[in-house]
Parts: structure tokens; sequence; C-alpha cells
């Protein structure tokens, strides 16, 4: 069976992160990022390069899905709302509805979640990732539930602490 696990990196450490992997029993890492950067010191470990040689080490597997990513023109209305709100990326709490929407419509919907689904390995978890401390903060949470509903993995989030 396969399972889906989310997880962000605001929040982790370097070591903090790739222990919640192994002790959570994933196999591969899907990064839904489109720019596979962090600014800022306390996450530069979360920097593609980084971290792909850092989940090398710990023998789990890592892939780019860019299609998943959202474009830059739904990062910035979501921005938008953020500031609408006073709120920032690292505290936000939920998805603006139109960016769901509209990212739901313009990436997720035309997406062949199928393919995907087949070349996950099985008897081990897959994680989406991104930097978003809480799923329902980031679009990695609306993959997640497609490929709970749709394909009826099971879903769990792996948080700091």
């Amino acid at each position: 069976m396969r399972h889906i696990a989310t997880i962000g990196v605001y929040g982790f450490t370097a070591e903090a992160f790739l222990e919640k992997l192994a002790s959570g029993g994933v196999a591969l890492l899907l990064d839904l990022r489109q720019r596979r950067g962090v600014r800022g010191p306390d996450y530069a470990w979360a920097n593609s390069a980084r971290l792909q040689r850092a989940l090398a080490t710990a023998n789990i597997g890592y892939r780019h899905v860019k299609e998943l990513a959202p474009t830059t023109e739904l990062r910035h209305l979501q921005y938008r709302e953020d500031d609408r709100q006073g709120v920032g990326k690292r505290n936000r709490i939920a998805l603006a509805p139109e960016y769901a929407e509209r990212y739901t419509r313009e990436i997720l919907d035309p997406f062949d979640l199928g393919t995907l689904v087949a070349e996950l390995p099985r008897g081990s978890v897959t994680a989406l990732f991104c930097v978003e401390r809480d799923p329902q903060a980031c679009h990695r949470s609306l993959v997640a539930e497609r490929l709970r509903a749709e394909h009826g993995l099971p879903v769990t989030t792996i948080r700091p602490g």
C-alpha cells in the first residue's frame, strides 16, 4: 500500500526534518515548490542542492514535480491576500479561496495524478513537500486531498516538534 504524508520547511532544523522523514517511513520526497529555495540562514538546508544531498545521505529519494507547483501569478495572488489579512507565509493558516479554486482548476485538474501514483514506491510513504508549516496553508494540502479522495491513499501530516 502507498501512503502520503505532507511536510513543510518552517519549524524544522535540517536534523529534525530528516529524523521525522526517517521515523515516518518516508522513501520518497516530492518537492512541489516552483522555486526550490528558502530565504534566510535558518532554512538554507532546504535549498534544493543541499536538501537533495541530505536526502541521498539518508537514503530518501527526491523528485521535483514542478508541474504541481503554483505559478508566480498564483503565488502573488496568495501574497496579496496574506497582506490584506496581515499575515505572512510563515504564519498563514489557510489558503485564499480564489487561490485554492484557481490552483485546482489551472494546475491540479489538468495534472495526471494517476500516472504519478503508479510511479510511487509501494509499501512506504511518499512526502509532499513545500515550505509552509501547516498543510492547510499550502497547495500541498490540495494535492494530498485529491490523492486521498480519488486514489484512496491515506494521508498524514508530519509536523515539527
